[in-house]
């Protein structure tokens, strides 16, 4: 009989799970989002960060727990009990969207915004974009091609020297602040909806659907350290992820009262990597900005080589006639070709596709979470899903840059989408998904009745 007893794991080995955990959702992008949202929320800040802490920190630990409950090898697993189509067509959009269409080419622009556009002139930016990206995708595909370790240990080094600058502009901006976090001005979006706001917010982050997309890597990790039961691995999950997940959601909050302390000196950014360029500068001067552009551009090229190396390992697992090295090459180009579009574009452009897919993640990661109670029966996840999938459709199309939403058709489906409940505030999926559970849960008792009834 095989020992399914698990050995029990000392404080380090906790704190390995917990620091792969950290680096698995925090990247350098992640800076931006927050310090943004503390410029928009200002006074009302505190509101603000309450909702992007759901998004942003306990649904991504969350998302890695519902891969160890379900036992899931990835992504796909996590939409099996819908059917195959449906796992295939899931796991196609997160990996798109938190590779080629948005995430990845995000890592460069974020990278080439905060780094290197501060010493270079307006006129000369797109062309400055065009040759920043070409060198850092190549080094990209370079890495990820030849499999090569040398990168991933430079970041090894140079991620906790990027954090310590971080807390470095952190203790002075905290030592000397620009002005008061309570006292800045609010925009309009904030006066009453700062909570909801801040929630959807965090789904920029985009770290719910990483979670689903590399939380096996962090399961797998658990299992190699001695863990045999699923029960064990997620308590073990658990447990290093309220560590590790702590320390993300402590430098989001210091980001967003960073953001609002900043309107005392600047107004409201495009985005969040105009900000923090400036409180860099204010406190660093070129100096600084030079430091910040090194570390900055390194921890995002570690960043976008795990991000093409993972979306070409799971294409090519799943369309195995391509290779591993064509896949690369074609999400490798995708992103170059997306960078070139800018950080606003790209921002403005996944919006409506987080608005559509977040809904999706959330429900399929609670029910993943929860599937024990109604032994993972797909008659639940099919009404769930059905009836969260309609309205954030059209949450997206509303979303959508002014070339669609304004529309004839955005304005149809605009019209259509106020009818539903909590539209006003991007949920309109809410309701409708606790009626798909009501209706799954019936379902699945009926069904269980009828098998425990003798013929």
């Amino acid at each position: 009989m095989t020992d399914l007893t698990s050995r029990k794991l000392t404080m380090k080995e906790y704190f390995v799970v917990s620091s792969l955990l950290f680096g698995l959702f925090f990247g350098a992008g992640n800076l931006i989002f927050p310090l943004h949202l503390g410029q928009l929320a200002g006074g009302h800040w505190t509101g603000a960060a309450v909702g992007f802490l759901v998004t942003a920190v306990l649904l991504p630990l969350l998302s890695v727990l519902a891969i160890a409950v379900t036992r899931a090898e990835g992504v796909y697993d996590v939409g099996k009990p819908l059917g195959v189509g449906f796992a295939l067509t899931f796991m196609v959009l997160i990996h798109a969207t938190i590779g080629p269409l948005f995430g990845t080419p995000r890592t460069a622009t974020v990278s080439f915004t905060v780094g290197v556009a501060p010493f270079v002139d307006k006129a000369h930016q797109s062309l400055a974009l065009f040759v920043f990206s070409l060198v850092f995708f190549s080094l990209a595909f370079a890495f990820s091609y030849h499999e090569n370790n040398i990168l991933a240990n430079v970041g090894k080094v140079l991620n906790p020297m990027f954090l310590a600058l971080l807390f470095l502009m952190f203790l002075v901006a905290f030592l000397s602040p620009l002005g008061n976090p309570m006292n800045g001005a609010v925009t309009s979006a904030y006066l009453h909806g700062a909570v909801v706001n801040g929630f959807l917010e965090g789904y920029n982050t985009m770290d719910a659907l990483a979670g689903l997309a590399f939380g096996v890597t962090v399961v797998h990790a658990v299992r190699q350290m001695g863990q045999k039961k699923a029960s064990d691995v997620s308590k073990v999950v658990a447990k290093s992820g309220l560590l590790g997940m702590a320390a993300v959601g402590l430098i989001y909050l210091l980001l967003i009262v960073a953001g609002a302390m900043s309107l005392g000196k600047f107004k409201v950014s495009a985005d969040g990597g105009v900000a923090f360029t400036q409180i860099v500068n204010y406190y660093g001067g070129a100096f600084g900005q030079v430091v910040l552009a090194v570390l900055i551009t390194v921890t995002c090229l570690t960043t976008a080589v795990g991000l093409v190396a993972a979306f070409a390992q799971d294409f090519h697992k799943h369309f195995p006639k391509v290779s591993y090295q064509t896949w690369l090459f074609l999400t490798t180009l995708a992103s170059f070709v997306t960078a070139n579009f800018g950080l606003q574009q790209i921002i403005a452009w996944s919006t409506p596709m987080l608005m559509f897919l977040y809904p999706l993640a959330m429900v399929l990661i609670l029910l993943s979470v929860c599937s024990p109670l109604f032994n993972r029966d797909g008659v639940v996840y099919f009404f769930v899903v059905l009836l969260t999938v309609v309205p954030a459709l059209g949450d997206m199309v509303v979303a959508f840059p002014a070339v669609v939403s304004q529309s004839a058709f955005g304005q149809m489906v605009a019209t259509w989408r106020s009818t539903l409940p909590l539209s006003s505030l991007g949920l309109s999926w809410l309701v409708p998904a606790l009626v798909g559970l009501a209706l799954g849960l019936v379902g699945h008792w009926l069904r269980k009745r009828k098998v425990a009834v003798p013929a």
